[in-house]
């Protein structure tokens, strides 16, 4: 029984409770922020006990970061896949990029928001930005292959799109900003359509 227990920890991804705790505590925190959800609740949600949920992550937080790791992955295959597809347009694929945005970003709530993004006592945006950075290495490196391949403008800078990406956390926090915006979902979509349609080849330009 021991001997069962490490192997769960050391490989959890390939555990059934292990995901079914993921999945619980992601479908919670996006409708109600990380704040508010509880353990107990997430178990319950899951339907395993606390002593499983403790085998798997020390506290909540602890999870929140797995669970927003884990969908930042998820996301990046999807895009990965998209940037891949040699039977799509430009222009689809820039598209289907903007609706995965839209699927990424629909059910999440101003709390989900707050908490991961504006909540210092919560200590999640050093990890949010950290994860950032590391998925925008591979992303910079595949928009500067799309260059090369033609079908995004050689003279726009993928590093100077992560630079103002970066800012991004603290136009959470400024009120008046936010005031244009109906959410923080209408200011995202409102971002990735600047960028997706901002960052096409002008018309006449791609390689035939």
């Amino acid at each position: 029984m021991y001997f069962k227990s490490k192997i769960v920890m050391r490989d959890p991804e390939n555990n059934h409770r292990y995901v079914q705790v993921l999945a619980a505590a992601r479908e919670l925190f996006w409708k109600h922020g990380l704040k508010r959800v509880t353990v107990e609740e997430i178990c319950r949600e899951a339907g395993v006990s606390k002593m499983t949920f403790y085998k798997f992550f020390p506290n909540k937080v602890a999870l929140a970061k797995a669970v927003y790791d884990k969908e930042v992955e998820t996301g990046y295959e999807k895009f990965k896949s998209i940037m891949e597809n040699e039977n799509a347009s430009p222009l689809e694929k820039m598209e289907e990029m903007l609706l995965l945005k839209l699927e990424g970003s629909n059910d999440i709530s101003p709390e989900f928001m707050h908490d991961f993004y504006a909540n210092p006592e919560l200590g999640l945006l050093p990890h949010v930005e950290e994860k950032s950075r590391e998925i925008w290495i591979d992303i910079i490196k595949d928009f500067k292959k799309a260059q090369q391949q033609g079908w995004l403008r050689k003279d726009f800078k993928p590093e100077g799109i992560f630079m103002f990406l970066s800012k991004f956390f603290d136009i959470l926090n400024d009120e008046k900003f936010m005031e244009l915006y109906g959410s923080p979902q209408e200011l995202v979509m409102e971002l990735a359509r600047f960028f997706i349609y901002g960052i096409m080849p002008r018309e006449g330009t791609l390689k035939k």
